[in-house]
């Protein structure tokens, strides 16, 4: 009798055991779903229910985007996702941002990406998902016309000002001549500009793209020089996460390549078409 009990006693115990575990393997899947759930990738989704795409800029990066005399934002980067968000469907809001902090507000959910001639390095994709480069850029100084100035081995000993968070910034501070001027980090290109027109700093260390627009623009007596640092590629930052978006954009901008909308564009701001969109 005594066995028996035991006997039964025993497969209760089994049977709660395999009821329990049983249990726990629910729940477990009922997590590892949930944890599916939170990582799917809706970013192209919420774009189009909300009905609008955020784009974080620079506004004073002419002339990829840049606040103009209207106080409207405009510029060549502006135009083609008007373009991309006609396409899509949905409307483009223009977020000005601070440079210096464009993925913490990327991050947070302040703007859907960042499209506004970023460089592309090493650090930025890490941080970001982008798309592929859209454009190549050339890092040059720029001094005043009546600067005595001719050459990088002239820079030694000068006051070079470049904008702050910029690859621009990086790539002076780690060259040679960086490690032999002076370097004023400025908060945009313009203001670093209107610092040399003052004769505050010797020179301006910025995108070609910027530079030559800037000169032609305002008529006001600059130079680049002949000698640069390093050239480097535009392209759109994401949310690491954010693939679906990401590869939605890429796919109207080569659309837009094939169908010669994006060439009329650069038409429009720099003389020919000088994307490399594929």
């Amino acid at each position: 009798m005594r066995k028996k009990l035991s006997k039964i006693m025993l497969c209760a115990v089994l049977a709660g055991t395999m009821l329990f575990t049983g249990c726990g393997s629910s729940e477990s899947k009922k997590e590892d779903s949930k944890d599916v759930a939170t990582t799917e990738d809706n970013s192209l989704q919420k774009v189009k229910d909300a009905g609008k795409l955020i784009l974080g800029l620079d506004a004073t990066f002419k002339p990829m985007g840049y606040t103009d005399e209207n106080d409207e934002i405009v510029g060549f980067d502006i135009d083609v996702a008007e373009e991309v968000c006609k396409r899509m469907g949905v409307e483009l809001v223009k977020e000005p941002i601070n440079w210096d902090t464009k993925e913490q507000d990327l991050n947070v959910g302040k703007i859907d990406c960042i499209w506004n001639g970023m460089s592309v390095n090493p650090s930025r994709q890490e941080a970001m998902n982008l798309s592929e480069a859209y454009m190549e850029n050339e890092m040059v100084f720029v001094v005043t016309g009546k600067s005595e100035v001719t050459g990088m081995a002239d820079l030694a000993d000068k006051n070079i000002a470049v904008q702050n968070g910029s690859t621009a910034q990086d790539i002076l501070e780690a060259s040679e001549v960086g490690k032999t001027c002076t370097i004023t980090t400025i908060a945009t290109n313009v203001e670093a500009l209107q610092q040399l027109e003052l004769n505050l700093v010797d020179a301006v260390f910025l995108d070609s793209v910027v530079a030559n627009y800037e000169i032609t623009e305002s008529g006001k007596d600059y130079k680049v020089l002949e000698e640069g640092l390093e050239k480097e590629e535009y392209a759109i930052g994401f949310r690491k996460g954010d693939q679906k978006l990401r590869d939605e954009v890429q796919k109207i901008l080569s659309e837009m390549k094939a169908d010669g909308s994006l060439g009329e564009i650069s038409t429009k701001w720099f003389g020919s078409d000088v994307t490399t969109v594929k």
